[in-house]
């Protein structure tokens, strides 16, 4: 009797549906990148991508968004700041959990040194769902100005190209990331934070962010 390595017992059985749903994944994405490549604008987008990579980063984003909230004492951005956090961080909590359970293979190995964790795995694409959801969030829940949603659109759009030119992802990877984005952005529109109760996490994240100037132990 053959005996069976560990890695047999721990080798998942796929659906052959799904087997060659994913076998025609990866055909299709190796096809569309040769294509895509053989236009210049889209050869020139190639030069940025890992800047592309780097600005849709969770920790980058988290990291920027946590100074944005200590630097700027400002009651008018609790609001904005507060709901963003909470969706940024569902978009990695939804993101992680869904790899580790998917467990994927990239296409190729992801020599980034901000990959940790279930992020090794390809689907869905974080990048790609992080982006809608900005996008979403800043033209459709806290809306800026229309003269932002035009670079906000090409920068989401192409983030999400990047991934597939960087060989980060396939297509599929990232339209279930543009997918997740879209929901987490209806999400956190029925989570919505209300001005009161931004303040109060607000506060309760700080002593120093009470809109009253007051600390918390003056409230009891």
């Amino acid at each position: 009797m053959d005996k069976k390595t560990k890695a047999d017992f721990e080798k998942r059985e796929i659906p052959p549906f799904l087997e060659k749903i994913l076998a025609l994944d990866v055909e299709w994405t190796k096809k569309f990148v040769s294509f895509s490549l053989n236009f210049v604008p889209i050869r020139s987008l190639k030069t940025h991508c890992k800047f592309l990579e780097y600005s849709c980063h969770g920790l980058v984003w988290l990291s920027a968004l946590l100074a944005f909230c200590w630097l700027i004492d400002n009651p008018n951005y609790y609001q904005l700041q507060m709901n963003l956090l909470i969706g940024l961080i569902l978009d990695i909590v939804f993101v992680a959990s869904i790899k580790a359970a998917t467990r994927r293979r990239r296409p190729t190995i992801d020599d980034s040194f901000l990959t940790i964790g279930p992020d090794k795995f390809s689907f869905p694409s974080g990048h790609a769902s992080r982006a809608f959801f900005i996008l979403l969030f800043f033209t459709a829940l806290e809306p800026l100005p229309l003269l932002f949603w035009p670079p906000m659109f090409a920068w989401a759009v192409s983030v999400s190209l990047s991934r597939l030119l960087l060989y980060r992802h396939h297509i599929l990877d990232v339209c279930g990331g543009i997918t997740l984005g879209i929901l987490e952005s209806l999400l956190i529109c029925i989570l919505w934070l209300g001005k009161d109760a931004s303040a109060w996490v607000m506060s309760w994240l700080s002593d120093e962010k009470l809109p009253s100037g007051t600390t918390q132990e003056d409230l009891f």
